[in-house]
C-alpha cells in the first residue's frame, strides 16, 4: 500500500520533554489516492471506520433537556438522633454516623439529600433506600422549583431501592425504563442534585455489567464511569434514547483524591422491586439458611475439581430450610434445578427470586460424589444488606 510519509523532529520532541511537556500523538497511516478521491467524493468517513459505528452524540444537550423534567432533588428527615448537626446536609451513603460527635446531644436532625425520578404522571418516583431511611415523608423539588410533599410507599435496603408518592397531580413528567441491559461501552447520561446544587448532568459510559460487590450477594449492579457525586444516589442513568437503565446508588472509592467508581442499580432489578413495594411496601424474598461462597481456583484444585464453578457452602443455620434437607458444609452445589451454578451470587439470585414454599433439586458435590437434594425455600428474614463498597 502506497503510504504518506510523515516526518518527525526527534530532537524536537526531547525538548519538549525536557521542559516536562507531554505530548500525545496517533499517527493514521493513509493511502493517498484513496484519500484525495474521498475528498473529491466529498466523503466524511473516517479512515477504517468501524463497520456500524457512527460514534457518540455530538452533545447531550437535547436528551438532558427531554429527561430533566422527570428528575427530582430529595431531601429526608431520617431521625432525631443526636449523630449530625442540625440540617446538616450529607449523603448517608458516604459518611455513615457512628458514635455522636464531640458535644452533641439529642434533638439533632439528620437531613439525607439525594436524587429520584418520576415513574408515571401520577406522582410515583423511585430513589435510592438510604435517602429516605427511616423516614415516612420526604421533600421534593421539581426542575421547574415547585417543591412538594412526598409520602413514602416503600423501601429495600438490599436493592437499596424506595418508592415515594406525590399525591395531587396526574400530569408530571416521567421517564420509562429501559428493557434492555446496556452493553459495556454503551454511553449513559446520569442526572441528579450533585452536592444539593439541584439539576446536575454527568455523561460517560458503562463500563462493566453485572458486577457483584459482596460475595454471595444477589445484588449486580452497573459499573459507569459519570462522575457521580454527594447527592445524585437515588438519580436516574440515561441510555440515548432516554431510557433509564439504572439507578445510581453508590461508588468505590480508594479514599484519597478523585478517583472513583459509581455502580448503578440495573432497570430489570428495579423492575422486580418496585411493583412489589407499591402492591405491600416489601419485597419478598427467598431463602434457605445456607451461607455460600463462589468455588475458587484454588478450591477447586483441594477438592479435585476440574473446573472452578459452583457454590460452596460454608455455613448452614440451624434448623433452617439447608440443615432440614441434610446440606452440610464443605458441599458444592452444582446446579439448581436443571440450572448449572456458575457462582455464589448466581446461586443466591435464583434462592432469592423462588416462592416462600417452592423447592428445587440441587446436585451437590460432596466428597467427590454427586447427590441430589430437594430444598425448600422459606422467607428471606433479614431484608438489609452490607456492600463491601463505600455507599453513596
Amino acid at each position: 500500500m502506497e503510504a504518506a510519509m510523515v516526518h518527525v523532529d526527534l530532537n524536537w520532541c526531547r525538548r519538549l520533554m525536557l521542559s516536562g511537556t507531554v505530548i500525545f500523538a496517533t499517527l493514521i497511516i493513509v493511502n493517498p489516492a484513496q484519500a484525495q478521491a474521498d475528498l473529491e467524493a466529498g466523503s466524511t468517513a473516517l479512515p477504517h471506520q468501524v463497520d456500524g459505528y457512527s460514534g457518540g452524540p455530538a452533545d447531550f444537550a437535547d436528551l438532558a433537556e427531554k429527561v430533566a423534567p422527570a428528575v427530582i432533588a430529595i431531601s429526608a428527615k431520617t431521625g432525631a438522633t443526636g449523630e449530625a448537626f442540625p440540617n446538616r446536609r450529607r449523603d448517608p451513603k458516604n459518611d455513615r454516623p457512628g458514635a455522636p460527635e464531640q458535644g452533641q446531644g439529642p434533638g439533632f436532625e439528620l437531613i439525607s439529600v439525594g436524587s429520584g425520578f418520576f415513574i408515571s404522571p401520577d406522582g410515583y418516583a423511585v430513589t435510592n433506600s438510604h435517602i429516605v431511611e427511616d423516614a415516612d415523608t420526604a421533600e421534593i423539588r421539581t426542575s421547574d422549583n415547585k417543591a412538594y410533599s412526598a409520602k413514602v410507599i416503600g423501601k429495600d435496603s438490599l436493592s437499596d431501592l424506595a418508592l415515594i408518592k406525590v399525591e395531587g397531580r396526574s400530569d408530571f413528567a416521567y421517564v420509562r425504563l429501559s428493557d434492555q441491559l446496556p452493553r459495556v461501552g454503551d454511553w449513559v447520561l446520569a442526572v441528579g442534585n450533585s452536592f444539593g446544587l439541584g439539576g446536575s448532568v454527568m455523561a460517560g459510559i458503562v463500563s462493566a455489567r453485572e458486577r457483584s460487590l459482596d460475595a454471595g450477594s444477589s445484588q449486580d449492579f452497573l459499573q459507569i464511569d459519570a462522575p457521580i457525586n454527594q447527592g445524585d444516589s437515588g438519580g436516574p442513568s440515561f441510555n440515548t434514547q432516554g431510557e433509564v437503565v439504572g439507578v445510581n446508588s453508590m461508588i468505590l472509592s480508594p479514599g484519597t483524591g478523585s478517583a472513583r467508581v459509581a455502580f448503578a442499580v440495573p432497570a430489570d432489578t428495579v423492575k422486580t422491586v418496585i411493583p412489589q413495594l407499591k402492591d405491600k411496601g416489601s419485597v419478598t424474598r427467598g431463602w434457605i439458611g445456607a451461607e455460600v461462597q463462589s468455588v475458587t481456583p484454588d478450591i477447586a484444585e483441594s477438592l479435585a475439581m476440574h473446573d472452578p464453578r459452583g457454590a460452596i457452602v460454608v455455613g448452614v443455620e440451624e434448623n433452617g430450610p439447608s440443615a432440614k434437607t441434610g446440606l452440610k458444609s464443605g458441599d458444592v452445589i452444582a446446579s439448581a434445578g436443571a440450572e448449572p451454578i456458575k457462582s455464589a451470587s448466581e446461586l443466591t439470585k435464583k434462592i432469592h427470586a423462588m416462592a416462600p414454599g417452592s423447592s428445587t433439586e440441587l446436585t451437590v458435590l460432596r466428597q467427590g460424589r454427586e447427590t441430589r437434594l430437594r430444598v425448600t425455600a422459606g422467607r428471606r428474614p433479614d431484608q438489609s444488606s452490607s456492600p463491601t463498597a463505600k455507599p453513596r
